[in-house]
């Protein structure tokens, strides 16, 4: 099945592992009488945002390059192209770049999950990937590059109440907790200062960032998929955090839009009014995760969690799982249910919110309402049904490590010296 016309990941690069030689999937045929009016390229456009943007540009009459690791699991559209590749490969960059107008580097590693934890794969993914994605735009003069960041590069675990682009500075390097966040950030800033990088043989790069939140949609195949599982498993029993603390999240729609309003804002038509700016894009709404999932449990036909936890708890128990996956990496496969930078970083423990007024008045952007129960309709009629065995085993692991956590708590509290 296809994805919508205009429609996470968050953005996904699939560059784990050696890469492959570069591989070309064979062109959609362009429908008769369309003239492509430009050329693009979209890196991880195998993922679920990659593809999306992909595939509305090329609806616009885009000819375009879908360039990742993985090949896209949906059908390609008119007037696209998959190229197999990896972000680090340079001989690869360099042929697919070439006559490219705008490059959008959405590929990226280490956004959730296990892959949290992979230090030196998201290091050389998010930092020298868009090092060398820069390198080549100069190389083979594309004018052109919106880099697709994360409101993380200002989050850090600090209360943010409709921050803006002006008013929030970049989280500091040295305090983030995750790889993810803090090599996001550098790649932020390295796009930027790429702005204004003169072309060989004339012209100039002109670049900008987008900053968005969760993204969600239908079939995206990161963020709902995994907390859906954790209902089915019975892993969300319990809540925690501030009942008031609020988030942003932007429907895959709306952020395919940004994409394509920032590229137009590049150009000279548009007086080059997103150079070297960098961008909050949102649904322009603020929600409570809990509440905001409640169509999610609701479908699943599971009650919302009522057992309150401290997230003192909630922190060290995924403290616990992260060591237990990297102790039993070398045997087995076990994933952290949740990591300590999801833990401070999922909208239930402290508000993190951001405006989107600067991308209105430059860029056009205004979000189209979307319903975060209408994704959910569309993953409930898609599952596959649930493993009730592995369920109960993954909950015994869960309500064993939250008993850690709680005296692992309780012992730190004791060994504290008397006021």
């Amino acid at each position: 099945m296809k994805p919508s016309p205009a429609g996470a990941a968050p953005e996904a690069c699939r560059a784990a592992g050696a890469a492959p030689s570069p591989a070309r999937q064979q062109k959609a045929p362009s429908a008769p009488g369309q003239a492509p009016r430009q050329k693009v390229l979209v890196t991880g456009g195998g993922g679920y945002l990659g593809f999306s943007l992909g595939s509305s540009l090329a609806k616009s009459g885009s000819s375009v390059i879908l360039l990742d690791l993985r090949r896209p699991q949906w059908e390609l559209v008119p007037g696209t192209e998959f190229i197999q590749a990896d972000v680090r490969d340079e001989a690869a960059l360099l042929r697919a770049f070439e006559g490219v107008d705008c490059v959008f580097h959405v590929a990226s590693h280490g956004m959730s999950g296990a892959e949290k934890l992979q230090k030196e794969q998201i290091e050389s993914v998010n930092v020298g990937g868009t090092k060398l994605v820069i390198d080549v735009c100069v190389r083979q003069r594309v004018p052109r590059l919106v880099y697709t960041s994360t409101v993380n590069v200002a989050f850090g675990g600090k209360p943010i109440e409709q921050g803006d682009e002006d008013s929030v500075p970049y989280f500091p390097l040295e305090k983030h907790m995750d790889h993810y966040s803090r090599t996001k950030a550098i790649a932020d800033q390295l796009t930027l200062s790429a702005n204004g990088t003169p072309l060989p043989g004339g012209g100039t790069l002109r670049t900008c960032v987008l900053r968005p939140p969760g993204i969600y949609g239908p079939e995206e195949q990161r963020h709902l998929p995994r907390v859906a599982s954790h209902i089915q498993k019975r892993l969300f029993m319990f809540r925690f955090g501030d009942r008031g603390a609020r988030m942003n999240w932007v429907h895959v729609q709306n952020l395919v839009r940004a994409h394509e309003l920032a590229a137009e804002a590049l150009t000279a038509a548009k007086g080059f009014v997103a150079s070297g700016q960098a961008y909050y894009i949102n649904d322009g709404e603020s929600v409570n995760l809990f509440e905001w999932m409640a169509p999610l449990f609701e479908k699943l036909g599971y009650s919302q969690p009522w057992i309150q936890v401290p997230t003192s708890c909630v922190y060290l128990t995924a403290v616990l799982m992260e060591y237990l996956h990297l102790a039993l990496r070398p045997l087995c496969s076990v994933p952290p249910l949740l990591t300590r930078s999801e833990v401070r970083a999922a909208g239930v423990a402290v508000t993190h919110t951001f405006q989107i007024r600067k991308a209105r008045a430059q860029l056009g952007y205004a979000p189209d309402k979307f319903h975060f129960a209408d994704a959910v309709e569309h993953f409930v009629r898609a599952r596959p049904p649930p493993r009730r065995a592995r369920a109960r085993g993954l909950l015994r692991l869960l309500l064993a490590l939250l008993l850690l956590g709680l005296l692992a708590a309780l012992l730190l509290r004791g060994r504290r010296p008397a006021a």
